[in-house]
């Protein structure tokens, strides 16, 4: 069993581009912590002179677990079992919010629903499926990788996909986000044009509440995607 007390996380956008990417890799970032009133600033992509990299951070408020945890996930990287759906590469680095460098073997957790808006231990018959939920620890570069398929959405909310980091007995839940204009590029192919349509990123309460710095940089990868964020912990 996972512990449950919250701590600040921090969404940081490596500095080697892309067509999602933030845009912060020339410059200093800042921003306003919303539960502490604080403001973390730190410097751009850099090397320091013990040899560390570094990331641009962004910091990004707590996000809601939702209704649909389970405190029991499966050690894996696969978590598709077979649902249907353009395959989704999620990359994932664990990083220290102080100085943006990674952090080794901390438990990172995703959850999210299928192409039709549904998730696994819930509904007929759901409390013995697993499918699209996980958790693995990061390896020494700090990194997880996790092969699932793009979301669904489901009433009253977009797309998006549950994240929990594991820091002892502190944990951070936020969730991560796609942008628009590729949902709907998705949602026009098979299996999503039958669910299609739906609740969209500005339409999303809890997106509007740091959404935008929890949107996944995104590139092709064959016939899906891959999806990479940082995500900074502070400790």
């Amino acid at each position: 069993m996972f512990g449950v007390a919250g701590v600040a996380l921090v969404a940081a956008a490596c500095s080697d581009g892309g067509s999602n990417d933030n845009a912060a890799s020339s410059s200093a970032t800042s921003a306003k912590d919303s539960a502490s009133g604080s403001t973390t600033t730190t410097s751009p992509t850099a090397t320091t002179s013990a040899g560390a990299t570094t990331v641009d951070c962004v910091l990004t408020p707590e996000m809601t677990e939702g209704p649909y945890y389970l405190d029991d996930q499966v050690i894996r990287r696969d978590v598709t079992e077979g649902k249907p759906g353009l395959p989704l590469q999620l990359d994932l680095t664990v990083a220290d919010a102080s100085s943006c460098t990674p952090i080794p073997g901390l438990m990172v957790e995703i959850w999210h629903a299928d192409a039709a808006g549904s998730y696994s231990g819930f509904g007929a018959g759901g409390s013995t499926t697993t499918f699209l939920r996980g958790g693995q620890n990061a390896d020494t570069d700090g990194k997880v990788q996790f092969n699932t398929i793009y979301p669904g959405w489901y009433q009253g909310r977009t797309v998006h996909i549950h994240v929990k980091v594991h820091d002892g007995n502190t944990v951070h839940t936020t969730q991560l986000f796609f942008d628009q204009s590729l949902t709907d590029q998705v949602f026009t192919k098979a299996p999503y044009q039958g669910h299609s349509g739906g609740t969209t990123n500005s339409q999303d309460n809890i997106y509007g509440g740091g959404g935008s710095s929890t949107t996944l940089k995104t590139t092709s990868s064959g016939d899906g995607y891959t999806g990479s964020l940082v995500l900074g912990v502070q400790r």
